[in-house]
């Protein structure tokens, strides 16, 4: 698959209700469920399905659960050297587990979901720079 697919891909889902635990374009989903949304129209059935979680599952279990799942099925790559249709992944603070993704829509803009708004395509500032903390692409990205 080729990068601006993945794009193409996530855009399909902006507009769509931020809905916890849902994937499903534009009827809800949330940050988990937009990746795996574009999982299943570019790549084929999800290779897991993700367990129960609450909203605040990271900070409760402590561990890397979203970037040990990512590993499993998608190819890391440096954070500083992201690039569009790559998976990023964000912690809130230094000491906490990663808990929220992206797809990198261009070198200056992210798409996510986030609770209280609509998948949106935002920039990439300064702020998210700080927060990243893993970087993915899907399987057999091409450019």
């Amino acid at each position: 698959m080729k990068r601006d697919e993945i794009v193409a891909a996530a855009r399909e889902w902006l507009g769509t209700p931020y809905h916890h635990q849902a994937s499903l374009r534009g009827v809800g989903c949330d940050c988990l469920g937009l990746v795996r949304g574009v999982w299943r129209e570019l790549c084929g059935p999800e290779p897991e399905a993700p367990p129960p979680y609450s909203p605040s599952w990271a900070e409760s279990l402590g561990r890397e659960t979203l970037a040990l799942a990512a590993l499993r099925h998608l190819a890391p790559v440096v954070p500083e050297a992201v690039r569009p249709g790559d998976v990023l992944l964000f912690r809130w603070r230094e000491h906490l587990p990663a808990k929220h993704c992206a797809i990198l829509s261009a070198p200056d803009r992210i798409i996510h979901a986030h609770d209280g708004a609509a998948v949106a395509e935002v920039a990439f500032t300064g702020w998210w720079r700080r927060h990243l903390s893993h970087a993915f692409s899907f399987p057999g990205v091409s450019d």
